[in-house]
Parts: structure tokens; C-alpha cells; sequence
């Protein structure tokens, strides 16, 4: 085989492998799950739901340095650390929450980053009506919703 057929085979052989790898790691990055999407509530739909007294399952997943610092919650807003969030799903209250319930998860930052994060742990567990607190804990005190006291040592 001359020197310039050996060169284009080796050429040719070379692009065929970078072009296949480069297939393989497109279809393994196109196949990774996505998180699933999730929807935001505003306070005032939030405040009027409770006023209706409609069931929904409210969880404060703010950092626990900001919780401990607050002396409030949303009233009747059950506090879960978001890194514990998952584990949390294994044992009661969650537990034996119907996956049908309505919950809204909120949290301290304005861009819902924490209770977006919760919402879609919360989606991927098998919840089906899940949405995140726009402008989360500040936006509900703006909105004059109501709040409660925290229960003495729970932080």
C-alpha cells in the first residue's frame, strides 16, 4: 500500500471515530434527565386560596440560618431543610402526604431558587400539584399574608 493511501485511510479512520464520539456524547447528553418543570403561585393567589380554606400543603424550605434568624413562618407552613428534603419524603408528615395534595414550597430568595429546587424534588417524587412562592418569604410579607409565630426550639 503506497505511503498517500495509508495517510488517507488513517485520515479517514480518524474523522470516523471523533464523528462517532461526538454522536455518542450528543445522545447521552440529549437522554439525561431534565428536572421537571414547575410552576409559581403569587402571594395573593396563595392568600386566597387559604382564605377559601382549600387544602394545600404549605413547606418553608429556607436555609436554616435564615429561618432560625426569622421569629415567623407562612401560618401553618411546615419547616423542611431543602438538602434534607428527599430523606424528609421517607418519613411522616411527608410520608403520608396523598401525592395529589397541592403543595407550595417557598423559600428567602426572590428568584424562587430553593422552592424551585424543592418543587421539582417534590415533582419527582410523584407530587402532582406542586408550585414554588413567586418572590417567595419577602413576597408574602409584602403582601400582608398571614404569618405565625414559630414554635419555641424548632429551627
Amino acid at each position: 500500500m503506497s505511503l498517500i493511501k495509508s495517510s488517507t485511510m488513517c485520515a479517514l479512520l480518524w474523522i470516523t471515530m471523533v464523528m462517532t464520539a461526538r454522536s455518542v456524547l450528543s445522545q447521552a447528553t440529549s437522554e439525561a434527565p431534565k428536572p421537571p418543570e414547575f410552576e409559581r403561585i403569587t402571594a395573593e393567589e396563595l392568600k386566597a386560596k387559604i382564605a377559601r380554606n382549600e387544602p394545600v400543603t404549605i413547606l418553608d424550605v429556607r436555609s436554616g440560618d435564615v429561618y432560625s434568624r426569622s421569629d415567623s413562618k407562612i401560618r401553618g407552613a411546615m419547616f423542611v431543610r431543602y438538602r434534607r428534603l428527599e430523606s424528609r419524603l421517607a418519613v411522616p408528615p411527608l410520608k403520608d402526604l396523598p401525592r395529589s395534595v397541592e403543595v407550595v414550597t417557598y423559600c428567602s430568595c426572590p428568584d424562587e431558587a430553593t422552592s424551585g429546587r424543592a418543587a421539582q424534588v417534590l415533582l419527582a417524587a410523584g407530587f402532582k400539584r406542586v408550585r414554588a412562592l413567586k418572590g417567595g418569604w419577602l413576597a408574602w410579607l409584602d403582601a400582608g399574608g398571614q404569618v405565625e409565630f414559630k414554635p419555641r426550639g424548632q429551627d
